[in-house]
């Protein structure tokens, strides 16, 4: 909004020039909305609180858990609502809503946001056991996938080649099975995310580091000075989505501020539903789609303990970890729920570092 309101002043404003500069908006969107996160989060708090949307500890899946986990009983949750009010704010008056990139990454996480609000609003509201069916859920992400893999084939400017990390000039062709991994990529980030988020503060940090990572990503990807000089894909317009992921990092930090443990409130699958897929489809814009397993590693880490302890049971009778997730796993090895945080956002940190540094290293 304040791009096109002002910036055709900027010739009798010189302030106004600034918004020309995509690391600008970019400075201002995050601060945007972290301090929108930061501002309305109490009366979002208080308003869960009245209507007794609490988080429900007796899940009966683990009894020790349970009891690990019992003062975190009625914590209010679907608090990604929080996090997306201030993302889109921020990227309606900061970014160029006219960019393809934005509007792409816009639908996704709304697509997203509102699957996972309809989870837990059968959840939390309706009190219907585990909410949507994970049969349902997974239908809203293949069909997402099938729309964005759909318009990014119609995309000529978009190209069905994987680039590889580490290796210059040289990607795989998918053709015809882009849209498979589109939904791949889109179902994968997502869930992700969601299985993540069981401790106070652990996903929404990681969400912001990798948020901080791929914000370097787009900025260069979208300069053709720098992609050039890189090596690496130039995607025209991609650099917008730098203001899409500094929006995502000051609302991550503003809800991570009532997030920290002990947590004042819980995304729910609003948010980390819709951040996992934010996450995935910025991944495919700017063509990082491989990297996105480095910067995300621990989400990565996350999903293949799950899906290895289910098929250990099932194949073997025996589990691979005392529990899944894994950062249930070091709880029940009787690290605190604080330590198990840090030391997940320390590896996360690190990973992202080194996801950046990876455009030298071709």
């Amino acid at each position: 909004m304040f791009y096109y309101l002002f910036f055709p002043l900027h010739n009798k404003v010189f302030f106004f020039n600034l918004l020309r500069y995509i690391t600008f908006r970019s400075a201002m969107a995050a601060l945007t909305a972290f301090l929108i996160s930061l501002i309305v989060g109490p009366l979002i708090i208080r308003k869960l609180k009245a209507l007794k949307i609490g988080e429900n500890i007796s899940k009966k899946d683990s009894t020790r858990l349970d009891d690990l986990h019992r003062y975190k009983q009625d914590t209010p949750t679907m608090g990604g609502l929080l996090i997306l009010l201030a993302i889109f704010s921020a990227n309606l008056l900061w970014a160029d809503i006219s960019n393809k990139q934005i509007l792409i990454v816009l639908f996704t996480t709304m697509w997203l946001g509102i699957t996972g609000f309809a989870d837990d609003y059968l959840k939390h509201i309706k009190k219907k056991g585990k909410g949507l069916t994970a049969a349902a859920k997974l239908t809203s992400q293949i069909l997402l996938g099938l729309i964005l893999g759909t318009i990014l084939m119609l995309d000529t400017q978009n190209s069905m080649r994987l680039d590889l990390p580490f290796l210059k000039d040289i990607s795989v062709n998918l053709d015809g099975l882009y849209i498979i991994f589109v939904i791949l990529v889109i179902a994968g980030s997502s869930n992700a995310v969601n299985l993540t988020d069981g401790l106070d503060g652990l996903a929404i940090g990681i969400v912001v580091m990798v948020a901080i990572a791929f914000a370097v990503l787009a900025y260069v990807s979208g300069n053709i000075k720098f992609s050039t000089y890189l090596i690496i894909p130039y995607i025209r317009g991609s650099g917008e989505l730098t203001v899409f992921c500094s929006s995502l990092i000051g609302a991550g930090l503003g809800f991570l501020w009532f997030n920290c443990y002990p947590a004042s409130i819980f995304m729910g699958d609003v948010g980390s539903l819709a951040l996992g897929g934010a996450l995935g489809t910025v991944a495919l814009l700017i063509k990082k789609e491989l990297l996105l397993i480095l910067v995300g590693g621990i989400f990565v880490v996350e999903a293949l303990s799950v899906i290895l302890q289910v098929a250990s049971f099932k194949l073997r009778k025996k589990r691979l970890f005392r529990i899944a997730p894994l950062h249930h796993h070091f709880q029940f090895l009787n690290w605190p729920e604080n330590k198990v945080i840090v030391r997940f956002w320390i590896i996360a940190s690190l990973l992202a570092l080194l996801a950046i540094v990876t455009l030298k290293i071709r």
